[in-house]
């Protein structure tokens, strides 16, 4: 009946934010992915990853968008609900698609619905200072929380583009402040993408929370990567930071295997994959 409590001693027992915080404290690197589907779901489990986010990703590498922008909270409880299915371990985080936070009460009716319908147990927003409301509303309805900071996809319409964030003196200061404010308001994790690999370890130690990178450096507490560059499946061209890890290897499960083991043992990101 109380399966929680078998889950405990199981020998993988279902990574939470408690796991993730002791291996920031102890030191091991969090190996994260992102995940659509029960079939991938299952692999990413099998290969011993972290953490699985369900991202708004999905409008590009699945839908076919040049952005993130046209994704719904109903594409996201729908490929959230689906991966939850498929794994036991991994901790699965979703993403607030655009436009579903934008005041307190938005946002944690759709964080629900994420946790509810899709089986999620965070939820990820994208925002600096502005959202430090929104993070802190959450975070006293106990709805972890995971801040993204850096290069935000959603407002890609804004920035001008894919562009890295945080070179000036000035936004890196800023992005710091911003990272301090959001672990105050009850932010439980950072996701830093798309900056300088100096401003990534400065940002990790300043934090109690686990930081995870994309595009930030090889000093933060975890990296995280789209499966579909894992596995060397997105076409065109790709992010400096993603990594082909099928090449020479018969397997997708042996690729995502050999990112993991990369990320623990800190060979991935090397110097080429940083700003």
């Amino acid at each position: 009946m109380y399966k929680h409590l078998q889950e405990r001693y199981a020998p993988r027992p279902p990574v939470n934010v408690a796991t993730l915080e002791k291996m920031k404290a102890e030191g091991e690197k969090i190996a994260c992915i992102t995940a659509y589907d029960a079939s991938f779901a299952t692999l990413v489990d099998d290969a011993g990853i972290d953490v699985v986010l369900v991202g708004d990703s999905l409008g590009m590498v699945i839908q076919g968008h040049d952005t993130t922008v046209p994704v719904t909270l109903n594409d996201v409880i729908y490929h959230c609900r689906a991966v939850a299915k498929g794994m036991y371990r991994p901790f699965l985080m979703a993403d607030m698609p655009f436009m579903t936070y934008s005041s307190k009460e938005q946002a944690l009716d759709n964080a629900v619905r994420l946790m509810q319908e899709g089986g999620a147990k965070m939820v990820k927003l994208e925002g600096g200072a502005g959202q430090v409301e929104i993070v802190e509303f959450l975070a006293k309805h106990d709805i972890a929380v995971c801040a993204h900071l850096g290069l935000k996809p959603q407002s890609v319409h804004k920035v001008g583009g894919f562009r890295v964030q945080g070179r000036e003196e000035a936004a890196a200061e800023q992005m710091m402040r911003d990272a301090k404010a959001l672990e105050a308001a009850g932010a439980d994790v950072v996701l830093l993408e798309c900056i300088p690999a100096k401003l990534g370890t400065e940002i990790t130690q300043a934090l109690h929370v686990p930081v995870i990178g994309i595009g930030a450096g090889p000093d933060t507490d975890g990296q995280i990567l789209v499966l579909y560059d894992v596995l060397d499946i997105t076409a065109g061209r790709k992010p400096k930071f993603s990594k082909n890890f099928m090449a020479g290897r018969d397997s997708a499960l042996d690729a995502v295997k050999a990112y993991a083991e990369a990320v623990k043992s800190r060979t991935y990101p090397g110097p080429e994959h940083c700003f």
